[in-house]
């Protein structure tokens, strides 16, 4: 274990609670742009390492530390709601926020370690650092339990139906055929398989970026986990139609996920991330292990 990441953790979790969880996010998605062009450069990862995905800014240390903290600020009615993921939680003006950020910092950062390297999990880490992080906050600080508490006048729906539902399936498809395309048009070119490699970090960093706009209060969807898994299925599959089977399936097990255990709560656990841990898994199952050959 680096001593000095782990403790450099805890000051990435203040970072993402003053900042707040969506901004921080964003900021890394811009530095995993930067990192992923400089690995697919030859200048190597040290940039998405150890700022993008590291202690610094990465989602299970920053975002999930501004996750935890907003949920604890609206237990302590000290922001309207644990949902605000959007509020720069230095103007609460509580330092117990902030100190909950820094400890679900350092909690993100031991959650990566022991499941990468101690049990050698074959996924996302950040992703699953991000969703339990997520689950340990809810049940320290909300009320709805796992999957939350609806009215007696309310019925839970598990998809977004109607012409939402297509929606949701274009949209999964738009991306995960510029993911699967681009990628067999840069492989053609010339690119090197190596130099690929980093190209689903690119994918997430330009799918994070654009929440900038939703932040601003336009109606623009989380796409990242449709934008890696696709990209990543297309790079470990060799097939760039697998990227668009992928980005439909991330598009509408995100909008499941979304509908099951962050709707009629009080505190964020979060789509995106729950749906790149298990679908990172389960390309690397099925394309890493020679199940299915392509």
């Amino acid at each position: 274990m680096d001593i000095f990441a782990l403790i450099g953790s805890f000051g990435g979790g203040i970072i993402g609670a003053y900042i707040g969880a969506v901004p921080i996010f964003i900021f890394a998605a811009f530095l995993a742009i930067v990192g992923a062009v400089s690995a697919m450069s030859g200048g190597g990862s040290f940039i998405l390492d150890y700022v993008a995905f590291g202690s610094y800014l990465g989602p299970h240390i920053a975002f999930a530390g501004g996750v935890a903290a907003a949920a604890y600020a609206g237990k302590k009615k000290k922001i309207k709601s644990g949902l605000d993921l959007s509020a720069p939680l230095f103007g609460t003006g509580d330092p117990m926020t902030l100190l909950v950020g820094g400890v679900f910092g350092v909690l993100g950062f031991l959650i990566h370690y022991v499941a990468g390297t101690l049990l050698h999990l074959q996924t996302d880490l950040p992703g699953l650092a991000v969703f339990l992080s997520a689950i340990i906050a809810r049940y320290a600080f909300g009320t709805g339990g796992l999957i939350g508490k609806t009215a007696p006048e309310e019925k839970r729906t598990y998809f977004t139906g109607g012409t939402c539902f297509w929606c949701n399936v274009l949209l999964g498809a738009g991306i995960g055929i510029a993911t699967g395309f681009v990628y067999q048009s840069m492989i053609n070119g010339g690119v090197s398989t190596e130099a690929m490699a980093s190209f689903p970090a690119l994918s997430f960093g330009i799918a994070g970026a654009t929440l900038i706009f939703a932040h601003s209060g336009a109606a623009v969807p989380a796409t990242h986990h449709i934008a890696i898994l696709s990209a990543l299925a297309a790079v470990s599959s060799g097939n760039p139609f697998m990227g668009v089977v992928f980005g439909i399936a991330a598009s509408l097990f995100g909008d499941f996920i979304a509908s099951t255990i962050n709707s009629h709560c009080d505190t964020h656990v979060d789509p995106p991330a729950c749906t790149i841990f298990l679908f990172t898994f389960l390309i690397n199952l099925l394309f890493g292990s020679g199940l299915i050959k392509v």
